[in-house]
């Protein structure tokens, strides 16, 4: 058979055009015609009604595929990929056509006015255009179904219906898992989206580091670091936010225009149907059509209400992808002086909770043109039903408005308040979990938990007020409508006796009125969320403004790195930390910089990296940058993942990094060897070994400057000096490179080719290591007072002799490079002239000198052997089950149903009496709102008498007073369920915070920060905000649907047939959402979690990855884990839009029924009732989506509390304090310590760390504690003060076994100055004595003890000087020595110093020994040491190795015995 196919361009041109150009050309004739031939007038039919409807329809529909149009170009031109753009033609056809479908309606309707009954004109026009889009329209179901339905059903319906009923059988069936879900689509992606952002917002901006990437190191460029030009008008986030996401937007608009005009067909039609059941001649079929009508249009009301919601929701998610992105590419390169400004808590805070409400805000941002629409075609519909009455009504209406308006003034006052409290929380509730150790050993969980409790307070006092005022604003919402309909139906029977009531005037105003609640509800809520969004604009702008470093690369100078008068300081308005700076280093120099605490030794290193800004000078860096922080940052990642930090796998060159780094040992001893995932901060490391995998890091990346800040200070002095050798040193792996070393290790400084010496920020000497003993200043003084006394032995100096008269053999240099070799020989000959000087300097000569011929000595086959031996054993551990490796537990999502305990927990937090009273006034003003209905009824069912109505004025009374009554109950409920959500708040957070100090270390080393952090901000603004309005809300919509059905069955007894197996549907329906619903949100919240926990982790190391150039990398992570959220967010969405078009139906069926019934009896029933039983059927379809959708909400956000809630069934330390306290008064009052076969470990699964300790020490000893890196020293010291509990053994301290006493009570009597100083942001003081304990002439002896006197004597407000997050403001020294200044202001008998001196230099080392000395004279100090110059006088050394005793007594025995205490003393160059 011959089929006829027409081209798309005919079809979109010719077809459409033929009809069109027709009745154009036939118009005007046709017009003048019907103008010169008058027939009379033809009244208004349903005929003509319906002709008129169909072609605005007609119109509708072609200005719905003009708008389709549009979005295709936008989305044609927002994707790169796309190789053709839509033709005109699309836009022009639909356009033409729909103007001739108004051309063709108003045609009609003139044809009307002039009496004619049937046109030829226009009968043609209809069947040629009919006969074109047959056409056309069987060309479109052929496409539909070669494209598998994807056009216009696709477009339309999709969302509503595809894949998702499977997804939902799929989750009732069993709880939804992450593998259930669909894949985001391109558009919805970060990487689409983000960009589109950006490119908004501003240009985007990149400066990468050197092309390491491709493999090809920058080395003959440079990176010049430079702040960017201060830009003339700064981008606006609200616009960019706009023109990115408007033009989808716009869509929803068009929906939501037609949503609101069918909105007012329902009452129209209620109107036609009481005229009908008044009018007994009418016939039936009427009221058929009538009620057939009813239902087709709520159908189609629904699908485009639906649509609508789909556009906004996908809109909001798009948004808030596109914040936390930006926001997330911001924080990567914000500078320091913004991290002031922004805090952590901050920016984690626009993250999570403001991108939630920008994306809340789209869902009902439409309202503020609609919601305006909507009340002025009420209005006009009132206006046609009751006539002037209906200004009462307005003017109630304006003078709502004023007090809505100051409602929402005040809201936004107290809403900035609480954000303001709600960030100090979370960063110091950031601060607690980033310091919780710290918190623990010097138990001070309480005064951080009162701290916190503090903000919280005044966070709920601000929420409080704010509950009074949503109380005040509920109550206007709900009485509004009802003021407005009871001042109308006044003013109308009162102006005129004649007035009379009846059924249609209450009841279709009535329906109107109802219409008219949500706009004014929702226009108030709809301002404050754009007041509250505004704030959030102007944080988000605040972040975005925060200047970054930016760095350029130029050719200018020949050497690797080179400062020309530079002046640096870390804010643009402070003093300058560094000053007259001017250095130059050539390539391949190893450089160290030393000083004092505080001297700006990193301050330069950062100003090097650009983190600092240039207020003078030029400084270049020339090729690739790898930078070793000082206090190591560590990914919660594995091993092997930390070291090659997203660089290409080299798996040779990385044994050998490994090798050279001391790591093999650690591999050995780790569960997993490198596959051994690290924990959050690298708590599962030791500080030697978080440092030695930070160098390997650096070593990995194969650089051309290496920047090193003190790597060697955390690791014992065999390891030291193995990774100088073997790393750093003259023929270490990055001999060739350019490497700068911050160092306080004298032994290494002989090596160096340049020495910088800085002091308060300038560099005060510089040259070779003999050319500044040679000049005898400051650095040679130095070196005098602080090398090691005890190699003044006669055989260095014969050493020194016999090496200064004679040359020295040419084998020990062969294996050497000749820069090197040419360096120890100028060293020996130099000898004579250094010998001059006095006999104390020989000392540190022979250092140097022992250590050249360590080198010369030690030959390079020795590396290669031990690579090769160690390759197989040690990384061969991966056979092992990488499950034995990780020490995380990702956020698990609880599945099945919420249990009812968690609702009962939830009303024992707010109280049973307030929850059983609130309930009592939901169902009072519910009932009396019912009631006034029913009495509205029997009012307009009076009899007419002589033309009104004779009991009006106590119709109109009761009318008020129960009016009133339902004022006074929406008010009550509001408000005890405000405050019961209050008191629930308040409890659940105390107990929260509580349970998780009170959680043993191993829980906060097992669960990422980003979990306790999201139930912190997250889950707690859920419960503070969220629930609470939501019980409200459901409480409504429950009593709302249980009313409505019983006012359908008073009027309509048939409708009790109907009713069961509708709620029996709509039971299924709701009980099948429920369940996946509720899955969906636990697994978007689990997946919400890594989002934050990658983030916190960012801003923590974001200098070390700035430096090493990784940030694309660490964008893809952040971007891969928001879609991975998104995923389980969009079905959620889908699903909610599916449940919506059923329940909608079950609705639409009720009402349906109801005037199907209603129209069948009509003899029986009085039109009062029937008036009332259809305007709460109308009610019903919104009530029973509502209650579906808050029942869900309710499910969904009750896990909230569920999260909040499970922190309670963890495992807790022992009691902080027992009631029966039997420790004496003053205990320890000697200080004695008696291990007993003392044993632990830090998982259940895992061997003993430490066994078999049995230690007496006597009070007043002081022990030295050494061991290779890993032995178990600062495992030891844990169960010491109970962070790990004994797992076999005892230790008594003063005759009292510590496992009997509370851990609040041992712990505040013993005291330790920690490996890592911790600060937390408050005062200076605060740190000191969180409990004000002490006086402060007490605090300020301390600090003078601690040689912090002239420090903070100098500062402008001395003690209450506020230190950053983290103390960032001060230098590593000087938080160290705040720590001791802790340790002097408790003054406890036992002292216990883990590594505390590791991170000063030798004279504040010598300073610190010193106080130690005299100011804990009679106190027990237990010293863990890697400089062991520093142990050497202590009373014992306990030497341990693998978790063992090796060897303990005295210093001078155990050198004797020529142990391994003898090994490291010998390795330290002390014998």
């Amino acid at each position: 058979s011959l089929r006829l196919y027409l081209t798309q361009c005919f079809q979109n041109t010719v077809l459409v055009w033929v009809p069109c150009l027709y009745l154009w050309v036939c118009a005007p004739i046709y017009f003048l015609y019907l103008k010169s031939h008058d027939r009379g007038y033809i009244c208004m039919t349903h005929l003509n009604r319906a002709k008129t409807a169909v072609g605005f329809l007609l119109w509708i529909v072609c200005w719905a595929d003009v708008f389709y149009s549009f979005w295709e170009r936008s989305q044609h031109d927002s994707g790169a990929s796309s190789s053709s753009t839509q033709a005109p033609v699309y836009l022009v056809s639909p356009t033409m056509l729909g103007i001739t479908m108004l051309l063709a309606t108003l045609l009609t309707q003139y044809e009307r006015l002039k009496g004619v009954q049937s046109s030829g004109v226009m009968l043609n026009f209809w069947l040629v255009a009919v006969l074109c889009a047959t056409v056309t329209f069987r060309s479109k179901i052929i496409q539909a179904i070669n494209e598998n339905y994807r056009h216009f059903i696709f477009y339309f319906i999709s969302p509503l219906f595809n894949q998702v009923g499977y997804l939902i059988v799929t989750g009732y069936k069993r709880p939804l898992e992450q593998k259930d879900l669909w894949c985001l689509n391109s558009e919805d992606r970060s990487q689409r989206v983000v960009p589109q952002l950006e490119k908004t917002l501003y240009s985007p901006k990149k400066a990468p580091r050197g092309e390491r990437k491709e493999g090809v190191p920058v080395e003959e460029s440079e990176i010049l670091i430079m702040k960017t030009p201060q830009k003339t008008r700064e981008p606006s986030l609200f616009w960019a936010l706009c023109l990115t996401f408007g033009p989808y937007f716009l869509i929803s608009s068009l929906y939501k225009i037609i949503q609101d005009i069918l909105m007012f067909v329902g009452p129209n039609i209620l109107r036609l149907l009481i005229q009908f059941v008044n009018d007994s001649s009418a016939p039936s079929w009427q009221g058929y059509f009538y009620t057939a009508l009813l239902f087709v249009c709520t159908c189609f009301q629904t699908l485009i209400l639906q649509k609508y919601f789909h556009v906004c929701f996908v809109t909001g998610m798009r948004l808030r992808t596109a914040i936390v992105g930006a926001v997330y590419r911001k924080a990567l390169v914000i500078s320091n002086a913004a991290r002031r400004t922004s805090t952590v808590g901050e920016i984690v805070n626009l993250m999570s909770v403001d991108a939630q409400r920008f994306m809340d805000l789209i869902t009902y941002i439409n309202m503020i043109w609609s919601a305006p629409l909507q009340v002025i075609l009420a209005l006009y519909f009132l206006w046609q039903n009751l006539g002037p009455s209906v200004l009462a009504g307005v003017a109630v209406m304006v003078l709502m408005v004023p007090i809505n308006g100051v409602i929402a003034m005040k809201t936004k006052t107290y809403q900035v308040a609480q954000m303001k409290s709600k960030d100090n929380r979370i960063k110091l509730m950031n601060e607690v979990l980033n310091g919780i150790k710290v918190l623990k050993l010097y138990a001070w969980e309480l005064a951080f938990k009162d701290k916190v409790s503090a903000i919280r307070e005044s966070e709920l006092r601000v929420l409080k007020k704010a509950a009074y005022l949503g109380a005040i604003s509920t109550f206007t919402w709900v009485c509004a409508p009802f003021l407005v309909a009871l001042s109308t139906f006044t003013v109308y029977v009162m102006i005129d006796e004649r007035n009379v009531l009846d059924a249609q005037k209450a009841f279709v105003s009535l329906a109107l009125f109802n219409i008219l609640r949500f706009p004014l509800n929702m226009l108030p809520m709809v301002i404050s969320s754009m007041v509250q969004v505004g704030v959030l604009i102007r944080s988000g702008q605040q972040i975005n403004r925060s200047n970054q470093s930016i760095c350029k690369f130029n050719q200018i100078s020949s050497d690797s790195i080179s400062i020309e008068d530079g002046v640096f300081s870390w804010c643009r308005n402070d003093a300058p930390t560094l000053k007259r700076l001017s250095v130059r280093i050539p390539d391949g120099s190893l450089v160290a910089v030393v000083g004092h605490v505080g001297s700006g030794k990193s301050s330069l290193l950062s100003a090097l990296l650009g983190e600092m800004e240039k207020l003078e000078g030029s400084v270049s860096v020339k090729g690739s940058v790898a930078y070793v922080p000082q206090q190591a940052w560590i990914q919660n990642a594995t091993l092997k993942d930390n070291i090659v930090f997203g660089q290409e796998r080299k798996e040779s060159w990385y044994h050998r990094v490994v090798e050279a780094c001391a790591l093999l040992p650690d591999l050995e001893i780790l569960p997993a060897g490198d596959g051994t995932e690290i924990g959050e901060k690298g708590v599962n490391l030791s500080g030697g070994q978080k440092q030695r995998v930070s160098l390997a890091r650096a070593v990995y990346c194969d650089c051309a400057v290496y920047l090193l800040d003190d790597p060697l200070s955390a690791v014992d002095a065999h390891v030291g000096k193995h990774i100088f050798e073997k790393v750093v040193g003259p023929q270490g792996v990055l001999k060739d490179r350019t490497r700068v070393l911050v160092t306080h290790g004298l032994s290494f400084l002989p090596q160096a080719d340049l020495i910088l010496v800085m002091v308060e920020g300038e560099i005060t000497e510089r040259g070779s290591y003999l050319e500044l003993m040679a000049r005898d200043g400051a650095f040679a003084e130095f070196l005098r007072t602080y090398a090691n006394k005890e190699q003044e032995d006669d055989e260095s100096v014969q050493l020194c002799l016999s090496l200064s008269l004679s040359p020295p053999p040419p084998l020990s240099l062969s294996p050497l490079s000749p820069s090197l070799s040419r360096f120890s020989l100028s060293l020996c000959l130099s000898l004579s002239l250094c010998l001059s000087l006095s006999v104390s300097l020989s000392v540190s000569l022979s250092v140097s000198l022992s250590l050249c011929l360590s080198l010369c000595v030690s030959s390079q086959n020795h590396t290669s052997t031990s690579a090769v031996r160690t390759e197989g054993e040690v990384l061969g551990k991966k056979a092992k089950n990488a499950e034995v490796g990780r020490i995380t537990e990702a956020d698990k999502a609880n599945t099945g149903r919420v249990k009812l305990s968690v609702f009962w927990e939830y009303m024992k937090a707010i109280g049973v009496v307030l929850s059983c009273v609130s309930i009592f006034l939901f169902f009072s003003h519910h009932f009396a709102s019912l009631f006034s209905n029913y009495w509205l009824s029997l009012w307009t069912d009076d009899p007419v008498v002589n033309g009104t109505q004779p009991s009006r004025e106590m119709r109109l009374g009761v009318y008020g007073a129960l009016g009133a009554s339902q004022g006074i109950a929406v008010f009550c409920y509001s408000i005890s369920v405000s405050i019961g959500g209050i008191l629930a708040s308040r409890y659940l957070h105390q107990s929260m915070l509580y349970n998780v100090l009170r959680s043993p270390m191993s829980f906060f080393e097992r669960t990422p920060s980003g979990n306790l952090v999201n139930r912190f901000s997250k889950e707690t603004d859920t419960i503070d905000s969220i629930i609470p309005s939501i019980i409200k809300m459901f409480m409504g919509s429950m009593f709302n649907v249980v009313g409505s059905c019983v006012v359908i069955l008073i009027a309509t007894p048939l409708v009790a047939i109907i009713i069961p197996p509708l709620g029996i549907l709509y039971f299924f329906v709701q009980r099948f959402y429920v369940a996946s619903s509720r899955q969906l949100k636990r697994l978007e919240s689990v997946s919400r979690s890594p989002v934050y926990t990658h983030f916190n982790e960012t801003l923590l190391g974001a200098s070390v990855i700035r430096a090493f150039g990784e940030q694309e990398r660490f964008i893809r992570e952040s971007d891969g884990r928001v879609d991975h959220n998104q995923k389980a967010y969009y079905p959620s969405i889908v699903a909610n839009r599916w449940l919506a078009v059923r329940l909608e139906f079950v609705g639409n069926c009720i009402v349906m029924f109801a005037a199907l019934f209603a129209v069948m009896a009509r003899e029986s029933l009085s039109p009062g009732i029937m008036g009332l039983s259809i305007s709460y059927a109308l009610q019903l379809t919104a009530s029973l989506t509502w209650l579906v959708r808050m029942s869900s909400d309710l499910e969904t956000n009750i896990v909230a509390v569920e999260r909040v809630k499970e922190y309670e069934d963890t495992e807790k330390e022992a009691d902080w304090r027992h009631d029966q306290s039997s420790l004496p008064p003053g205990w320890p009052t000697a200080g004695n310590i008696d291990i007993r076969g003392f044993g632990l470990r830090y998982r259940e699964d895992q061997e003993l760390a430490v066994r078999n300790i049995t230690v007496a020490i006597h009070g007043g000893e002081k022990v030295g504690i050494v061991g290779r890196t890993g032995a178990g020293k600062s495992s030891l010291t844990l169960g010491l003060f109970r962070i790990i509990e004994a797992c076999e053994g005892e230790i008594h301290i003063d005759g009292v076994n510590i496992a009997t006493l509370g851990l609040h009570e041992l712990r505040s009597r013993i005291t330790i100055i920690p490996q890592d100083p911790v600060l937390f942001s408050g005062s200076l003081r605060m740190n000191l004595d969180p409990f004000d304990g002490y006086s402060d002439e007490e605090v300020w002896r301390a600090l003078e003890l601690s040689h912090l006197k002239s420090f903070v004597s100098g500062l402008p407000d001395k003690l209450n000087h506020e230190c950053s997050e983290g103390g960032e403001n001060l230098s590593l020294g000087q938080r160290q020595l705040v720590c001791l200044a802790r340790a002097l202001l408790r003054k406890t008998k036992i002292l216990v110093l883990d590594e505390a001196t590791a991170a000063v230099d030798l004279e504040t080392d010598n300073l610190i020994q010193s106080t130690i000395r005299t100011q804990f004279d009679d106190c027990t100090v237990l010293t863990i040491a890697h400089r062991l110059n520093t142990i050497m006088d202590y009373t014992r050394v306990l030497v341990l190795d693998k978790g063992e005793m090796a060897e303990f007594d005295s210093p001078s025995t155990l050198i004797t015995k020529r142990g391994i205490f003898y090994k490291m003393a010998k390795d330290s160059g002390l014998v």
